[in-house]
């Protein structure tokens, strides 16, 4: 019924727009959208109409909506008509948008005429004014007066469109005088002048704001002219300090406005020096139209900085003035009012058995001046804490004489020793210029009898702070707590009650520091054992790796490294583990605790470099040290000298097999390299003369190491001069050259045939054949020789040396052929020189040695009987200068020898 009504409405609104136009030309387009302008308020829905006139061509049906270039479905459309359509949209941003109504018909009068069958509006959009709120004045002081300027602010608008902004109104009534001051903007403040500032006076102040969708009107402020008033800080602010009051200041001030605009009270805040943590007084404890205040329950020796401010003394009335400038004194000194706090370090003496104490002592938290010395006494037992012998010992520490670090707030007192049997109390007093401090005092208890510490003590994290917890010993009589803590810094500690089992450490702790914490139980003033634990605020990668070293002499497979933990101050955490990085082109690498500082490296090749560096991590990162190179040794240790040994060994085994082989081999040996060589006096050789005897006579004279060959005329019976001796040897070569002599091989003065001199170039071929050879020989015949009387020697046969390799023995092994050639050989003896019997029947014992023949071969003159008859024949054969052949021709090859 709604929809309904508000189609009909529409409708209405359309058809008198219509009859309005109907006066006019025809319309230029047969479609009209109402409302033609519209602006829409964002978050509401919208209903446009489009309406057909001037034509039946098309109807309600026929018509379609677009937004811009969407279409609008179906379901938003509401036919009032056959000739009006309406469409329902949300407007749901700032976005300028059209609206458009289009007809889809097609027909030839709708395509000529498509221009007519279109039509759009605009929308336009925006938010709904909203009420001002919070609507605030103020009027400032200028110099000693208020200003005429009245400065009203209010909230702005949290919903607002930069296209369609919203006009603010600010309206400021002075009711007595019926004076009305306007102004408008389009911001969230606004100034009014007015004539001079109303004092005593009612204002009535309000805000309205107006856009096209409405407006809307603030709340009215109704109050006093001075409600609104703000003046300036009281003036020549002063802070005085005095002997008799070391506890107070006293500040004085004078009032910024005459009392007669203003009636003013104030309010005071001061801290200490350099502090931003300000100390009020409260206001009720403050007078209203005063001029002076003094500050009370300050700290003696202290520098304190305060402030004033004021406003208007009705309550609830005006603003607070900023506060003044800051004025600063000091406080004058007292006797300190709280004792120092005394504390101890103990380490190990130079003895075993002996105790370093050092002690330390902070300034009185209330030193209430400077103090200038410490007043220590140390009382000493002998034995054990409840009985024995005590000594006292009571000194005067000055501050210029102590080991002083203010800035770490405390002073080395005294270093003692004590027994570990020994117990000791101290006692400190701080004095300043004006009096003594109470008396502190410190238990340290013999070693034995320390007392239980505190229980599963641990630290973590908690923001930039080191949070402990820890459980109290089983005895209940602690009386306090001592939290100690020694980072890169030094030392510090902190006190706990005796209830506190978490606490966490006040100082200055920083990142990436290693920290000592130890927590120790106190028992009415003797210090028990503590209970320590390491921890850091945040850890990161270390600032350095390890720096890595080979520990002695590399081996041949194997290489001990070393390294040095990085310090403290530069490991930045926990250490987590060490890698060994280890290189020679290939990459190896091995991780190992944190505890480790050495590794032996294993399985390395012989004779190589290798580069190796170390990394150490922890949680947050990691950091590599120094590069160190090393090359392996190409043998191991003892290797070289194993080898030298083995080859000594085994060059001292193989000659020990060799002699032992010679040894045992020995006849195999001389066989292959002395060959026997048959005896020629035992050669059936002597069968070729048939006037040799079977049977040889023994040799009269010893035989010759060598045949000698003589050319000599057998008919000649002269000596031989002495000066042909010389020409001997020129006519030996000769007969060497001709061959007309050779060496006997089967002569029993050789014990080994030798080769010609006439083929000695030949010499190495026939010396691989002596051993299957035998050298025969032709025999010269000759009266004597030269240089000596025929009468005297007798009738000689010269043999010369023969080169032939017929074996010797051949004949022995064809004793056949030798008979068949028996008659040859008588014929040819009967033509040959008889050989000299003396030489055949010489002894064997009579033969040079072995040795002797094969150093110097030579030959032998042996003597021979000639034979009458054969006389002419062999003095012509020696005058011709030819040799005979000694020798029967050997048909059948040669006897093994």
């Amino acid at each position: 019924m709604a929809a309904m009504s508000t189609g009909r409405l529409q409708l209405l609104a359309l058809l008198a727009y219509l009859s309005s136009a109907s006066s006019s030309a025809e319309s230029r387009s047969h479609l009209v959208i109402t409302p033609q302008s519209p602006v829409l308020q964002i978050g509401t829905n919208f209903t446009a109409t489009c309406v057909i006139i001037g034509t039946t061509e098309a109807t309600a049906d026929d018509l379609y909506w677009k937004l811009s270039q969407t279409i609008i479905p179906n379901n938003h459309y509401t036919k009032i008509n056959e000739s009006a359509l309406s469409v329902t949209i949300p407007v749901n941003n700032e976005k300028l948008e059209w609206l458009f109504c289009h007809c889809n018909k097609q027909s030839a009068y709708i395509f000529l005429n498509k221009g007519k069958f279109i039509h759009g509006i605009p929308l336009r959009k925006t938010y709904a004014p909203e009420k001002p709120k919070n609507l605030t004045c103020i009027a400032v002081q200028e110099q000693r007066y208020i200003s005429k300027d009245f400065k009203c602010s209010w909230e702005p608008a949290e919903q607002h469109t930069k296209e369609m902004p919203t006009t603010y109104t600010l309206h400021v009534e002075v009711i007595n005088d019926n004076q009305t001051y306007i102004v408008s903007t389009e911001e969230n403040s606004a100034t009014v002048t007015i004539d001079s500032f109303p004092h005593h006076m009612e204002l009535e102040i309000w805000v309205v704001a107006h856009n096209q969708l409405g407006t809307l009107e603030s709340e009215h402020l109704k109050q006093d002219g001075s409600w609104f008033v703000k003046t300036n800080p009281p003036s020549r602010v002063e802070i005085l300090s005095e002997e008799k009051f070391p506890t107070s200041l006293l500040m004085n001030w004078s009032q910024p406005i005459p009392k007669q605009y203003l009636v003013l009270k104030y309010q005071i805040r001061y801290c200490l020096y350099g502090s931003h943590s300000w100390s009020s007084v409260p206001v009720v404890d403050i007078a209203e139209d005063i001029q002076s205040f003094r500050l009370q329950n300050l700290q003696p020796d202290n520098v304190y900085t305060a402030q004033v401010r004021c406003k208007n003394a009705k309550k609830g009335h005006g603003y607070w003035s900023n506060w003044s400038a800051n004025v600063t004194n000091k406080t004058p000194e007292d006797r300190p009012t709280s004792k120092p706090d005394l504390w101890n370090i103990i380490t190990e003496g130079e003895r075993s058995e002996e105790r370093q104490v050092t002690l330390f002592c902070k300034n009185p938290v209330f030193s209430n001046g400077r103090i200038t010395s410490f007043k220590v006494k140390i009382q000493t037992r002998k034995e054990n804490i409840r009985n024995g012998n005590m000594s006292w010992e009571s000194i005067t520490v000055n501050w210029s004489e102590a080991d002083s670090f203010p800035s770490r707030k405390f002073t080395v007192l005294k270093r003692i020793t004590l027994s570990d049997n020994n117990s000791a109390r101290v006692y400190v007093t701080a004095i300043n210029s004006v009096g003594r401090s109470p008396q502190a005092s410190l238990g340290i208890p013999e070693k034995a009898l320390e007392l239980n510490p505190v229980e599963e003590l641990n630290v973590r994290t908690q923001g930039d702070q080191l949070l402990l917890k820890w459980n109290p010993p089983n005895n209940t009589a602690v009386t306090e707590y001592v939290v100690e803590w020694v980072g890169s810094n030094g030392i510090d500690w902190q006190r706990e009650n005796k209830n506190t089992q978490q606490t966490t450490i006040k100082g200055n702790i920083d990142k990436f520091v290693c920290y000592n914490i130890s927590v120790y139980p106190i028992y009415s003033g003797w210090t028990g054992k503590p209970a320590r634990v390491e921890a850091f605020l945040e850890e990161g990668a270390p600032l350095e790796g390890p720096s890595v070293r080979l520990s002695g002499k590399p081996g041949r497979n194997e290489a001990e490294i070393a390294w040095n933990e990085i310090p403290q101050h530069k490991r930045q955490g926990f250490i987590t583990n060490y890698t060994i990085f280890y290189s020679s082109g290939t990459e190896g690498k091995i991780t190992v605790p944190a505890s480790v500082t050495s590794y032996v490296l294993t399985s390395l090749s012989a004779n190589t470099k290798y580069d190796t560096w170390i990394r150490a991590s922890t949680i947050r990162g990691s950091t590599d040290g120094t590069n160190h190179s090393f090359t392996t040794l190409k043998y191991a240790p003892g290797e070289i000298e194993m080898i030298v040994i083995g080859v000594s060994l085994g060059f001292i085994f193989v000659v020990l097999i060799t002699m032992l082989l010679c040894i045992y081999k020995k006849d195999l040996i001389k066989k292959n390299f002395w060959p026997w060589i048959p005896n020629p006096r035992k050669s059936t050789i002597g069968n070729w003369s048939p006037d040799y005897p079977l049977k040889p006579e023994t040799p009269k004279e010893s035989c010759l190491s060598g045949i000698s060959v003589l050319d000599v005329d057998v008919g000649d019976g002269k000596s031989v001069s002495e000066e042909d001796k010389a020409s001997l040897a020129l006519k030996k070569d000769k007969y060497l050259s001709e061959e007309h002599s050779s060496g006997i091989g089967g002569s029993s003065c050789m014990s080994s045939p030798r080769q010609s001199v006439s083929d000695s170039d030949e010499g190495a071929d026939i010396a691989d054949t002596t051993a299957s050879t035998v050298q025969y020989s032709s025999v010269v015949a000759s009266n004597g020789y030269k240089g000596q009387t025929p009468s005297v020697q007798p009738q000689q046969l010269m043999f010369s040396r023969s080169e032939s390799t017929q074996p010797l023995l051949d004949s022995e092994e064809n004793a056949d052929l030798l008979a068949q050639e028996g008659s040859r050989a008588s014929q040819a003896f009967s033509r040959l020189p008889c050989f000299a019997r003396s030489a055949w029947n010489q002894d064997s014992a009579s033969l040079p040695e072995l040795s002797q023949l094969e150093m110097e071969p030579q030959e032998v003159m042996l003597p021979l009987d000639l034979c009458q008859s054969g006389e002419d024949n062999e003095q012509k054969t020696l005058r011709d200068g030819q040799s005979l052949s000694s020798y029967v021709p050997q048909l059948g090859g040669y006897r093994p020898q």
